[in-house]
């Protein structure tokens, strides 16, 4: 069933829980995550990337995920994640997304509040719900096989005094924190600060608090974010990794010569993926 990033946020805090949030640019992730939700009987958070945008376009994945979502035996939020510019915003709310993120992180805090402030007036209009983010994660969001877990100084961490103030002043229902996780795949362990996550649950009135860059972190890691307030765990390069060494492992498989089908290297990656995703949405239910 279609629900608003809202909504699964008021199940997330009531039950003091982690909502799974799942990137899905492609048939197979899309099966994958929901499937997974399903057997789980687990609200699940299905989102779209705009960098993700020269994989397969927003115009085409968008109604798919969100006739899915209607379909769905669980309750379906269908997210636009790091949302840059205000029209690709619109363009996911014309479609039925029930919340958007506008990214606007590598701006200036002024242009990063003004541009929110519309993209939430925006989402009011058909009933979205609205993230957004204060501080940096560090390197974008580009997808599988960077080098984005290595020391980057770009990362920012949030101020929480200067969070109260962004949340008071935008109105939106979640925000994206930079607490010690970096997008991508993690090549050191990374280290934590969750005093910011619970500083800015103190001075905001309990805002959720997503977790961007949330595959590779530990099992310890992830139950510590949760207790201090993180209520949205951003994950799907671990995801995606797994699809592709599913694919790998069953290519070996194959006989010399045998012939290699599309439709077989598919199910193989969406297996897997769905697998994955049911690890992480058990971790982040405290299952």
């Amino acid at each position: 069933m279609l629900a608003t990033l809202n909504e699964v946020m008021k199940i997330a805090e009531e039950k003091k829980i982690a909502i799974g949030s799942f990137n899905t640019p492609g048939l197979e992730a899309l099966q994958a995550v929901i499937e997974a939700a399903e057997e789980l009987e687990l609200p699940v958070i299905i989102q779209f990337a705009q960098c993700h945008e020269p994989w397969i376009p927003l115009s085409v994945i968008g109604p798919i995920m969100v006739a899915a979502a209607k379909e769905a035996k669980v309750p379906v939020c269908v997210h636009l994640d790091h949302g840059e510019t205000l029209e690709y915003l619109q363009q996911a709310l014309t479609m039925g997304f029930t919340g958007i993120m506008y990214d606007g992180s590598v701006l200036s805090y002024e242009e990063n509040l003004k541009n929110t402030k519309k993209a939430v007036e925006m989402a009011a209009k058909t009933g979205a719900s609205v993230e957004a983010e204060l501080g940096s994660m560090g390197r974008r969001e580009s997808g599988s096989g960077d080098d984005s877990g290595a020391e980057d100084e770009t990362k920012i961490y949030t101020d929480p005094d200067q969070a109260a103030s962004f949340v008071s002043d935008t109105g939106i229902d979640a925000l994206a924190c930079s607490f010690g996780t970096t997008h991508g795949i993690y090549l050191t362990e990374p280290k934590l600060d969750f005093d910011v996550v619970k500083n800015v649950r103190a001075k905001t009135s309990g805002i959720p608090v997503v977790m961007h860059g949330g595959s590779g972190v530990s099992g310890e890691d992830y139950k510590l974010a949760i207790e201090a307030g993180v209520r949205k765990v951003n994950y799907f390069t671990y995801m995606d990794k797994s699809g592709g060494n599913a694919v790998a492992e069953y290519l070996k498989t194959l006989e010399d010569k045998e012939p290699v089908f599309f439709s077989s290297i598919s199910m193989a990656a969406r297996d897997a993926m769905k697998e994955n995703v049911k690890s992480a949405m058990k971790m982040f239910a405290n299952r």
